[in-house]
């Protein structure tokens, strides 16, 4: 093999690597994405509980106060 079949070759193996490695960022961003957006999910449910509280329309919603500390 010459010199420049050598170079080409090596640079197509990192080009290789380097989509491989593309290919599972984005993976991981994605999945990192979906984890993000369930966690705004749920602060906003308990950002809306929080409010109903403090207004005074939970009829059966959860209440700090009602809750019994453990005793140990």
């Amino acid at each position: 093999m010459s010199d420049w079949e050598a170079r080409i070759v090596e640079l197509e193996i990192q080009a290789a690597l380097q989509e491989d490695l593309i290919g599972s960022l984005n993976d991981t961003i994605a999945k990192m994405q979906q984890t993000l957006d369930l966690q705004q999910a749920q602060l906003r449910l308990l950002y809306q509980r929080v409010q109903q509280d403090k207004s005074g329309s939970a009829e059966a919603g959860y209440s700090p106060g009602d809750e019994v500390p453990p005793h140990y």
